[in-house]
């Protein structure tokens, strides 16, 4: 995966883009290729909090790609197959990635994306039903179901937990650009099917950069999902050539690690 950009913040973001916290964090893109055709995962780093406790909410991704595979050979990563060619692995955070040794695929790389629910019905009532993904696969008996916008993109998989969702203090969600005059539809229909709004359609800034609309909703499990104005969001995710060396420079000046060894505390576990 590539840095495709990265931000810094003084202060929290007002739709908790860095979760439940107030303080300085930042922002880094990683992807396979450009935001506007790629799956891209947003890593978010709150300065002073150590870590986090993990819920059984999201479930691992998955890529296709031997490449993967190998480079968690030869750097020794633990790697578990799972089921003929699929490889578990995880990342230092404790998240879960699957890795399919076959060669990439000519769209992008990463295939699913897997959030566990606690009724699989209501949650594809809910993705599908209102917010119009297409169901591709579904399983009863192992309960779970394949969704997506597109053929050739990035899937959502939801996979039924048998009971509830725990979301733990770690903090994520999924976010979908999509044509700027749909966002007040969005709102209304979740204003009449009574569905829940985190955070009423609002302007977010990036500094020197664009600014964005969104609106961000939680599904029956309080799975957040971001829908953003794609003609500014085109502006604000342009890969920037810059962003490996904001992000070794913002590490190098962050020191974290130092600064509360010397004075012989811990960072703060959420």
């Amino acid at each position: 995966l590539k840095v495709l950009r990265h931000e810094e913040f003084e202060e929290g973001c007002k739709a908790s883009c860095n979760g439940p916290y107030d303080g300085k964090w930042s922002k880094t893109m990683v992807g396979y290729g450009p935001e506007d055709n790629h799956f891209v995962a947003e890593l978010t780093y709150n300065y002073g909090i150590g870590e986090y406790r993990l819920g059984n909410d999201f479930l691992g991704i998955t890529l296709v790609s031997s490449q993967a595979v190998s480079n968690a050979k030869k750097m020794g990563w633990p790697l578990k197959e799972v089921t003929t060619g699929v490889f578990e692995t995880e990342a230092p955070g404790g998240y879960k990635f699957y890795l399919e040794d076959k060669e990439k695929l000519k769209q992008d790389p990463v295939l699913k994306v897997t959030l566990g629910v606690s009724n699989l019905q209501k949650s594809i009532n809910y993705w599908s039903g209102l917010l119009g993904m297409k169901i591709y696969e579904k399983d009863e008996e192992k309960q779970r179901a394949l969704l997506g916008y597109a053929d050739n993109q990035c899937k959502l998989e939801l996979k039924a937990l048998g009971g509830a969702v725990d979301h733990g203090t770690a903090f994520g969600r999924i976010a979908f650009s999509c044509a700027k005059e749909e966002l007040p539809s969005i709102e209304a229909l979740m204003k009449k099917e009574n569905q829940k709004i985190l955070t009423p359609l609002v302007s977010l800034d990036t500094p020197g950069k664009a600014t964005v609309q969104v609106i961000i909703l939680a599904d029956p499990d309080g799975h957040e999902i971001c829908f953003v104005g794609d003609e500014a969001f085109r502006d604000l995710s342009k890969v920037d050539p810059n962003g490996d060396k904001l992000l070794d420079d913002a590490m190098a000046a962050d020191n974290s690690d130092k600064w509360f060894a010397a004075r012989n505390m811990k960072k703060v576990s959420a």
